[in-house]
């Protein structure tokens, strides 16, 4: 029983730290000004914030892997189709910033749709 609750308990904290991050996140989008001196770096510091972008997109490929080696193959297929939020949105991004069309679509819009092609295949495979 104590150990239902305690579990209970890391879920809980799991849980509202996912949305925690996720709400950072969100705040980086719609202030980037406070958001990045809050993070401890100062605004337009070019190179903190490819450190910061460079060890996310590290994190992005080694937790499918994670999920993969610990939860199977359709796991790691939900694990691809949620980590191509993030292509997905640097295509918008690029777009928005009226950068390189051919980068937008032929990088992040493919990688973020052979993202959903793998990662259904997977979750279908299981």
């Amino acid at each position: 029983p104590g150990g239902a609750l305690v579990t209970t308990a890391v879920i809980v904290f799991a849980v509202f730290a996912c949305v925690a991050i996720a709400a950072i996140g969100v705040r980086f989008l719609v202030g980037p000004t406070a958001a990045t001196r809050d993070f401890g770096v100062q605004p337009g510091d070019a190179r903190a914030l490819t450190a910061i972008k460079g060890v996310r997109d590290i994190t992005s490929g080694v937790v499918p892997m994670v999920v993969w080696a610990v939860a199977g193959v359709p796991a790691l297929g939900w694990a691809l189709i949620a980590a191509s939020i993030t292509p997905w949105a640097d295509m918008g991004i690029v777009l928005a910033r009226d950068g390189r069309r051919a980068a937008a679509f032929g990088i992040h819009g493919l990688t973020a749709a052979l993202l959903v092609v793998a990662g259904a295949a997977l979750v279908a495979s299981g």
